[in-house]
């Protein structure tokens, strides 16, 4: 004989949670696939007689951070057990993306067509590149989430602002310790001295990115929790990320 038993907190169903899924996926998407290529600038900027001189960054950086934003809403929300299938359904569509690009760069271009180089330009990441970034959202993503989990239950729900720039802090932290050595270390063109230079850098400006969205992330939680009627604590969870359960 086999017992069922109905847990009501495990079949809730959620008005905005998979819009939130959706959001994060898109973020990622698009920041891995549209951003990833573009080196961007910003200044030189002039105080007084004091110039801030120029700096080239990353375009992605100034929306990849917003994954990190909708993992530290669906945690604070929901709980680390429904962020972590959010998580492994942004990490099957980065592999789909990396297969996919693979795959249409690698089709055959028809005589006539001139976008070739164009496509392997955007869409050509070597696949040294593609590892360190599958590689350093996952560890990052659920670095991130378990930071905030257990942080909630320290601060006894309070002072949200700790666990959101506290959790960015160790996953952003995670995620660049892992991505620029492995993408850029010994790679042409790229010195020890740089490689660490662009992660500290970026790295930085990932956590400041976080730091000034905190009135937005504070508004996106509470209009949740109240929609939701939903403020998850992770007390008894399984933190182990290779499972779907909820």
């Amino acid at each position: 004989m086999v017992n069922i038993i109905n847990d009501p907190e495990k079949h809730r169903v959620y008005k905005y949670y998979d819009l939130v899924m959706a959001a994060f996926v898109t973020v990622l998407l698009c920041s891995g696939v549209i951003g990833v290529q573009k080196v961007s600038v910003v200044g030189p900027f002039h105080i007084g007689s004091f110039e801030i001189p120029a700096r080239s960054f990353g375009a992605a950086i100034l929306f990849f951070p917003l994954s990190y934003i909708f993992g530290d809403v669906l945690t604070e929300v929901y709980g680390y057990a429904r962020s972590r299938r959010v998580i492994w359904a942004g990490f099957g569509a980065l592999i789909f993306a990396a297969f996919m690009s693979w795959a249409v760069v690698a089709m055959p271009a028809s005589p006539g067509w001139t976008g070739q180089l164009a496509y392997e330009m955007i869409f050509g990441n070597t696949p040294r590149i593609v590892f360190a970034s599958l590689t350093a959202f996952f560890a990052g993503e659920f670095t991130n989430s378990f930071v905030l989990a257990r942080m909630k239950l320290l601060t006894s729900g309070r002072w949200l602002w700790t666990r959101t720039i506290g959790s960015t802090i160790f996953g952003e932290g995670v995620d660049s310790l892992i991505f620029y050595p492995l993408a850029f270390w010994g790679a042409t063109g790229w010195t020890h001295s740089l490689v660490i230079q662009v992660m500290i850098s970026n790295y930085l400006l990932k956590v400041g990115w976080e730091m000034i969205a905190t009135p937005f992330t504070y508004k996106i939680v509470n209009f949740l929790k109240k929609a939701e009627n939903e403020d998850y604590y992770d007390r008894d969870t399984n933190f182990n990320p290779f499972t779907l359960e909820t």
